[in-house]
């Protein structure tokens, strides 16, 4: 069926004038943040091998990549994820450099969403890091201070980053015997918080008291009082490695002073297949959802060598910058000096010439045209 070209493709759209200028800004404080922590920019490619992507994310997450075929037959895709390309670059071009690596970039993904998703977007721009090669809590700590530097840098004081860990969860599932498909609805289940449905779910896999334990563990958020509440519901030693490891975390947030714009949220439980341990989401007052997210990836690279410690984040361009242009931010304030008007008149020798002058002082002009 052919399409009106008047239009665009719905999930896509232009940017134009004070907005452009405003995304270029949120790129340019993001990438300047990166640079002062050291990180290299990395740029790759936006089409690669759609099984890249099903190995990095998962079937369900890659399957809503944007899928094509080339020449020879071989299955391709849109780029959906960086993090992904970013561990094989880690694994293969960048096998002999010192570790750890810390890469950054500034790259637009594109997913096919359902229409009634929150913010229906097709293309969007991620700003991320990863830090690969660093298994410490230390690692972890660089990544939650990074973003938090960021949003404060544009002026944003209306955040919250959640921190939770799949190794919780992991730990609880370990004990019910779960097949595949059964940790996934358990995970779906966590997911939109329907309590409810969880525990007729679990009732087959644990005794009551379990089932009703773990439901109330899924419905824990806040400050440290969340941790210790936490202790009261888990027993497996799993999950209290876990989050014990939290703790600690918790207490570099509070020597910082940073408590503010940190919570803890045992309910959030990652949607894609390669988180290891730290799971965050960020929030921004004004956004329709999270704005980021991040975590730790430890297996990611075995795909495609060896297996090396590794964590990131990524914030959706788009969403922040939405939210700047409606607080109206003078983020990317326009210069105010005055604009010199030049007419074509009889001598366009003359007319250049002069534009040249003047812009060779840095100064602005406009020509106009005698029709």
């Amino acid at each position: 069926m052919s399409e009106p070209l008047s239009k665009i493709p719905g999930g896509m759209r232009y940017y134009f004038g004070a907005e452009a200028r405003l995304r270029r800004s949120v790129e340019d404080t993001a990438m300047s943040v990166f640079d002062g922590w050291s990180y290299e920019e990395v740029t790759t490619p936006t089409v690669d091998y759609y099984a890249l992507f099903e190995r990095g994310m998962g079937h369900a997450e890659a399957h809503r990549s944007f899928r094509l075929t080339d020449t020879d037959g071989r299955l391709l895709a849109l780029r959906p994820d960086v993090t992904s390309s970013a561990a094989r670059a880690a694994a293969t071009l960048f096998a002999e450099r010192a570790r750890p690596l810390r890469l950054c970039y500034a790259a637009n993904v594109f997913r096919q969403q359902p229409r009634s998703h929150a913010e229906w977007r097709r293309e969007s721009t991620q700003l991320g890091c990863e830090l690969i090669g660093a298994g410490t809590a230390s690692a972890d700590m660089e990544v939650l201070i990074i973003a938090a530097e960021i949003l404060q840098k544009l002026e944003l004081s209306d955040f919250c980053i959640t921190l939770s860990s799949v190794e919780i969860f992991n730990g609880v599932v370990a004990g019910l015997s779960l097949d595949e498909p059964g940790r996934a609805e358990m995970q779906r289940l966590i997911d939109i918080k329907d309590a409810a449905e969880l525990q007729k779910f679990l009732a087959p896999h644990a005794p009551p008291h379990e089932i009703e334990a773990f439901a109330r563990l899924t419905r824990l958020s806040g400050k440290r009082r969340t941790i210790e509440e936490a202790r009261e519901v888990i027993t497996n030693a799993r999950s209290v490695a876990a989050l014990d490891a939290l703790e600690n975390l918790w207490r570099v947030i509070e020597s910082l002073n940073l408590t503010d714009f940190f919570e803890i949220d045992l309910g959030d439980v990652s949607g894609l297949d390669y988180y290891t341990g730290l799971i965050f989401k960020i929030y921004l007052a004004g956004a329709g959802g999270r704005v980021g997210r991040g975590g730790r990836y430890d297996q990611l690279t075995a795909s495609f060598g060896r297996a090396e410690p590794a964590t990131g984040f990524v914030l959706d361009l788009d969403a922040i910058t939405e939210v700047l242009a409606r607080n109206g931010s003078n983020l990317a304030q326009v210069s105010d000096s005055s604009v010199t008007v030049l007419s074509p008149a009889n001598d366009e020798n003359a007319l250049f010439l002069q534009a040249k002058e003047l812009r060779a002082r840095g100064e602005k002009v406009k020509v106009i045209s005698d029709e």
